[in-house]
């Protein structure tokens, strides 16, 4: 499973704002929306391209444009922060919902909302900020191959190591493209240094 932790100074800059448990809901979302801007830049580096001729004001060439057809899906809530710069720059994408709702008991993600548009042979960016235990990154995951997806490409602003490992296990061929892979859980199963509840954060719900 390919992982790509970004290597870039605005983005470390970006991250350590997010970090930072002084930065309040009003900034911490245009924050997210620059890193996402990020993020999208770094996924979409690879996709397969195709040719177009195309005309400038000044003469006919040839030009390449993006060659899969791309399913933006946020995991709510949280995502959502994701999913309005990731159309920013892919407006041509579809867009599905994954609703995932974690037991602050066990850890384990339930799912209480999926709908998907047509996946057959599509790339799905998977738009789940924080990979923890990889509990809702799985079970989403799961639900795109399901639908068909071709191609999975995570976009996660922190990663930790046990959920690395869980998707690496479960599939192989799942791309992780993350802002920063970060050291351990705490026994609450939270992202240590992480960033606390990003959805809270970005919604000011503390």
């Amino acid at each position: 499973m390919p992982l790509t932790v970004l290597n870039h100074a605005l983005a470390d800059h970006i991250v350590t704002r997010l970090r930072d448990e002084n930065t309040p809901p009003e900034q911490f979302r245009p924050l997210t929306r620059a890193l996402t801007h990020i993020l999208i830049a770094e996924a979409t580096k690879n996709l397969p391209t195709r040719p177009r001729v195309i005309r400038t004001p000044l003469e006919e060439m040839e030009g390449r444009e993006l060659g899969v057809e791309i399913v933006a899906v946020p995991v709510l809530r949280a995502g959502l922060g994701m999913l309005e710069p990731t159309l920013e720059m892919l407006p041509g994408a579809a867009v599905g919902y994954v609703g995932l709702e974690r037991d602050e008991v066990t850890a384990e993600a339930h799912s209480y909302y999926c709908k998907l548009p047509n996946m057959a042979g599509k790339t799905a960016f998977l738009l789940d900020p924080m990979l923890a235990t990889g509990g809702s990154a799985y079970r989403a995951a799961k639900s795109l191959y399901e639908a068909g997806a071709e191609r999975v490409i995570l976009l996660c602003v922190v990663a930790a190591p046990q959920g690395i490992a869980r998707l690496e296990e479960a599939f192989p061929a799942l791309q992780i493209v993350a802002a920063a892979r970060d050291r351990d859980l705490n026994a609450k199963s939270f992202i240590l240094p992480g960033l606390g509840d990003f959805g809270d954060r970005l919604y000011g719900t503390f």
